[in-house]
């Protein structure tokens, strides 16, 4: 019996995009290899997410390993307390692969946000302190792929971006793309309850995800600001958990006086449906993506979607949606209001955003992920 390791810490949709490719990889895994008598797994979980995963297989145990993501603790007790279990593949879902960690692993890269990125906006410290992090970061992603069996990249677009910085070769690299959800959608009856709950009024453009500086929140507030003009009924609703960033950007709204944008906070998966089934259109603006999930989701929900024609963007969403230069203001703004003014089945075929949905299924993923795992062990 083989003895296969999953980093599932970021566990959980609260966590975010990690936190869902963690979950969705280890329960489709346990669809498809749940019962087997070659692999047992081995699911590692912090102290705060250890119940939010009931296994459903007797090969698939889980175990509580709560030490924080990036600490001093990941770094120097962490590898042992793996290294105690014997496994004889880790999978990391990340790319904080303690340095000391000396048996056989696989890493998914997401994306090398922070080799693209590393401005001083991003962090709630000060500039030194920053500076420190960033490159602490950067050695331990150079030595995870470095040292990985296998790496995972989750576009074609990331692999490309992992090979390019960081000097790895091709042949290493599997990319799985994630997958998106279709299924559990809220009936019409409730949507209006759920928008009445966060203050919510038809029409609206919405954007979901967190408001670190490359999603480019700013930009697309003030491109919302010019098309109130011409269209004063439609309001702006942002969602993501409430951290600094987004704090940072309800001031920033607050500061320019402009009304009409909404921040919701966190909203769970259920309620989420309902927002993005009722909108008039879904805005993605961002400047960087390894993958970029929430426009899928949102054609997923017959939702029309403008998006960002930067990095990975064009490669997941294809011919679906309409594309627009995230760092000019009005060339976002003009491709909203265009959308905005023309009727739904003239912006959004709904036969075409299903086909390319179903490109992406997370159970796609985690066949080909087991894959990796048998190829190695």
């Amino acid at each position: 019996m083989k003895k296969i390791g999953i980093d599932a810490r970021f566990y959980g949709p609260k966590n975010k995009g990690l936190g869902r490719y963690a979950q969705k990889l280890i329960e489709n895994l346990e669809c498809i290899d749940g019962g087997s008598e070659e692999r047992t797994y081995f699911i590692f979980l912090k102290k705060e997410n250890f119940g939010d995963y009931h296994p459903q297989n007797s090969n698939f145990k889980k175990i509580e390993a709560d030490f924080d993501w990036y600490s001093f603790k990941e770094q120097a007790v962490y590898p042992r307390f793996l290294s105690s279990f014997k496994l004889d593949l880790m999978h990391f879902c990340h790319f904080n692969v303690p340095l000391t960690y000396r048996r056989r692993f696989i890493v998914t890269v997401h994306d090398l946000i922070l080799f693209h990125f590393p401005t001083i906006r991003s962090t709630t410290r000060n500039k030194i302190y920053y500076i420190f992090k960033l490159l602490a970061y950067q050695i331990v992603i150079r030595s995870a792929v470095k040292r990985a069996k296998k790496v995972i990249a989750v576009s074609k677009f990331t692999k490309r971006d992992v090979m390019k910085e960081l000097h790895i070769s091709g042949n290493k690299i599997a990319v799985t793309y994630e997958g998106c959800d279709s299924d559990h959608l809220v009936s019409p009856e409730n949507g209006g309850e759920i928008l009445i709950k966060y203050g919510i009024m038809k029409p609206y453009l919405l954007y979901v995800g967190n408001a670190y500086p490359h999603k480019n929140l700013e930009r697309l507030v003030l491109a919302y600001e010019r098309i109130k003009k011409p269209l004063p009924e439609v309001s702006l609703v942002l969602v993501g958990g409430k951290d600094f960033f987004y704090s940072r950007l309800e001031k920033y709204v607050l500061d320019k006086k402009i009304g009409g944008v909404v921040f919701p906070g966190y909203v769970p998966d259920d309620e989420l449906d309902a927002m993005y089934k009722d909108a008039e259109l879904y805005v993605f603006p961002s400047l960087y993506e390894g993958f970029g999930l929430p426009p899928l989701e949102a054609l997923a929900r017959n939702t029309p979607v403008a998006s960002s024609s930067r990095t990975s963007m064009p490669e997941i969403l294809g011919k679906t949606v309409s594309y627009f230069d995230p760092e000019n203001t009005a060339s976002m703004a003009r491709t909203i209001e265009t959308m905005l003014k023309k009727p739904k089945d003239e912006i959004f075929s709904r036969p075409e955003a299903s086909k390319q949905v179903k490109l992406f299924s997370w159970n796609k993923m985690a066949r080909q992920t087991l894959s990796e795992y048998k190829k190695i062990i």
